[in-house]
Formats: structure tokens, sequence, C-alpha cells
């Protein structure tokens, strides 16, 4: 059983031009409201570095506002609104991301119209930027390379991070999804100023479009606006693809060295079980009762009982069928921790667990999900999600679809992950 709360947040989806989709979330829970604009493109290696750079270049002026401190003083004047570029992967897609969030508008000093005046901002970041003819700005491209390096800089540092990368490196060799959704930093070193250009405009036609407003008030103006500008240009939608396969033909193992005090694993299964495709409930159960929560059967026995490992987890990249399972080991331990890690994933598929892992496995689910929507930006991420997919649910449905999965699925799921990739990251002797 899970925890049960009353929800406002229901979505209406519309198509408001060519491939751009208006997701409104009606929700009086928060006093602010947010809006994103997502632009949705096949992840390129040599399109990956440019889309990185404009999510920040894009935030830092607009031919409007030409300057940060004008722009600063622009949101200082909209309540404090925080102003947003991110870019992110899911699956083979790279996202590039605007978004502004800001006090809802009945809560706005003489009727302000707050959701208005933060549409009209985002637009002009979006469909304005400062640009000098054909090319964005010098200053403003150099600053936005040094701090994208320096995040590529910390993923290598951070070893859990790097490892996993290497691992899907191994196991989506030859797909998109094997790329950095920064690109390189020798690849950013190359971006000019007519290719970030070129690069905006190539997402503004040539993408699908995912605009997501959250808040209690109304949306019209909001959508009013951007149907202005996005039916302005003659678009062409791009198709959301993912490359799933469940074959494994041979273990892949790699192996690498570096000064560092604790050696990381990873292990990396297929499975054919993808959201594009099937209700992956089943599975995100099962991988969720093998090392997904603080009393998993990873946790509990190759961490805990075992102490094997100083972490030991596993997650499911649902739009790509892949299964994760990453740990910090000695590197003394590393063949004793692969060989428990397995013994768990083959106890799960011949059944060997209790119903109290099962509904406790649940639980923590149903209240994740509870968790998530309880702001304007997990709401937001929830339903985004979703829409990728083509379901779409709210948080309750969520919990009575985990609720319903019976113990037969849990073997089931379990018996189709096969294990692909085996990456190491040891320390030297």
């Amino acid at each position: 059983m899970c925890i049960r709360r009353n929800y406002m947040d229901s979505i209406n989806r519309l198509e408001i031009a060519k491939g751009v989709y208006f997701n409104s979330i009606k929700d009086n829970r928060f006093k602010t409201s947010k809006i994103s604009v997502s632009f949705i493109v096949p992840l390129k290696e040599e399109t990956a570095s440019v889309n990185a750079l404009l999510s920040g270049v894009m935030t830092r002026t607009t031919s409007k506002y030409p300057d940060f401190t004008l722009l600063s003083k622009k949101l200082s004047d909209l309540y404090g609104a925080h102003l947003g570029g991110f870019v992110r992967k899911t699956g083979d897609n790279q996202i590039v991301t605007f978004s502004i969030s800001g006090i809802d508008d009945k809560y706005a000093f003489d009727g302000d119209n707050i959701s208005k005046d933060m549409t009209d901002l985002l637009c002009n970041i979006i469909f304005n930027p400062k640009l000098d003819g054909n090319s964005f700005c010098e200053e403003e491209i150099t600053q936005e390379k040094r701090q994208l390096k320096e995040v590529i800089d910390s993923e290598f540092n951070d070893k859990r991070t790097y490892s996993i990368n290497q691992a899907v490196k191994i196991i989506c060799k030859d797909e998109p999804y094997s790329l950095s959704k920064f690109g390189t930093k020798e690849d950013i070193d190359k971006v000019t100023g007519e290719d970030l250009y070129n690069g905006w405009l190539s997402l503004l036609n040539n993408s699908r479009v995912e605009i997501f407003y959250v808040g209690d008030s109304s949306s019209d103006a909001v959508v009013d606006e951007l149907k202005a500008q996005f039916s302005k240009y003659d678009r062409t939608e791009c198709e959301i693809q993912n490359i799933v396969s469940g074959e494994v033909t041979e273990v892949k193992t790699e192996k690498e060295e570096m000064e560092l005090s604790q050696s990381k694993m990873i292990l990396a299964f297929r499975t054919d079980i993808s959201d594009n495709k099937d209700n992956t409930m089943p599975m995100r159960l099962a991988v969720a009762m093998l090392g997904g929560t603080a009393h998993s059967k990873l946790f509990n026995n190759v961490r805990e009982k075992l102490s094997l490992c100083y972490y030991c987890s596993s997650r499911f990249i649902k739009n790509k069928g892949i299964m994760f399972i990453e740990s910090g080991v000695e590197k003394k331990n590393i063949e004793k921790a692969k060989k428990a890690i397995l013994k768990e994933l083959d106890d799960l598929a011949k059944g060997n667990f209790t119903d109290f892992e099962i509904n406790a496995t649940k639980l923590s689910m149903c209240n994740s999900f509870i968790t998530i929507a309880d702001n304007e930006f997990g709401l937001e991420t929830w339903y985004f999600s979703q829409v990728l997919s083509n379901k779409i649910s709210s948080v309750e449905d969520a919990c009575k679809e985990v609720n319903s999965v019976t113990r037969e699925e849990i073997i089931e799921m379990a018996k189709k992950l096969k294990l692909d990739t085996v990456y190491t990251l040891e320390s030297k002797e």
C-alpha cells in the first residue's frame, strides 16, 4: 500500500504550432508559477557542443537587454523571477531548455500580470537573442565555453560519474546515447559565433518543442504569446527515437587504472523492455527491489551483510532498456562483489524474495513519486518524461500501477536482464 494525498494537478495538452506542444498543469499548492520551453533534437556529435553552449549563451543577454546588469534588473522588477537554461540527455535525444519562474499572478500587487511579463522575457531570450549580424557575440561565447569545459572537468574528477559515463560508452557504442550531452572540450573550442547562430535557427525550425506551464493562474496569456512566436516559423518536427536492443552476443569487459582510494565497478545489463513500447512499471519495481532502495537486496546483502561495497545500487534507464549496477569497492573485493551482485539478481529471477520485500519496495516507489511531484520542477519533470513516451498518468495512477505488479511479473522481468558490460575503474597498486 502507498501513502495517498489529494492532488489538484491535471495536465491539459494541445499543439499550438507544427511540432510545438503546450502543456498546462493546474496546481493550487504553489505560490509561484513556472514556464519552460524545451527543444528536443537527436543527440549528434556535430551538434552536441553547439546546443550545450546555446543553453548558456542565450540566457546571458537578449537584444532588448544587451548586458547582464539590464537583464538582472528586469528579473528583479518581476518580483525576483529566476531565469535558467540547461541541456540534458534523454535516451538518444538532446534537450535544450529555457525556463523562467516567479510569483504567481494572484499574489502580485495591483493585479500585475506577471505570467505575461515572464513569457515576454522568455520569448526575448528564445526569439530575440543578442547578435552581431549572423553571429552570436564573442564575449558571451568565451565565458560560456570556459564554464562548460569546467563542468566537463568536474564530471571527470567525480569518479563515480566518470565510471558511469565510461560504462555508457561501452554498452552503447555506436549509439547516440554514448555521447555526452555537453559534447567534448575539443568540439567546444571549435564552435564559432556563426555555428551558434545556425544552431539557434535549427532549434527554432527543426525540433520538437515541449512547453510547460505550472501554476494556479490562467495560462491564456502564456499560450497566446508563444503560439504567436512559433507560428512565424516554417517548422519541421523531429521524431523522438531511441535504439533499444535486448540482444547480447558477448559480455564486454574493460578496466582502467587511476590514482584513487576507492575502485568503481559498473555492471550494465540489456533488456528489450522500454517505455517506447512497453509497460515498464514491473521492470522498474524489479530493479528497485534489486538495488533501488535502502532495503534492497544489494544494499542489505552485498553492502551490509557481506561488506563488499561502500555503496551498491541499481537504476533502470527506461527509454533505453538498460540497467546499471554501480558500486564502490576495494580492489581486492572486485571479483567477490561481482559474484555476490550476480547472485542477488539470480535470486530475484528465481523468486527468492518475500512479500515484505515487494510491499516495502512498492511503498518506497510510491513515496518517491509523491515527493517528486511536491514542487513545480518535479511536477514538470514527472509529466515531461511521460509526454516523451506518449503515456500520461498522474501520481496516483502510477501508484495504482506499481501496486498492481505481481510476483510473477517481477520474476519475468529479472529473467530478461542480460549482462552486457563489466567496467572497472581500479586503484593503482
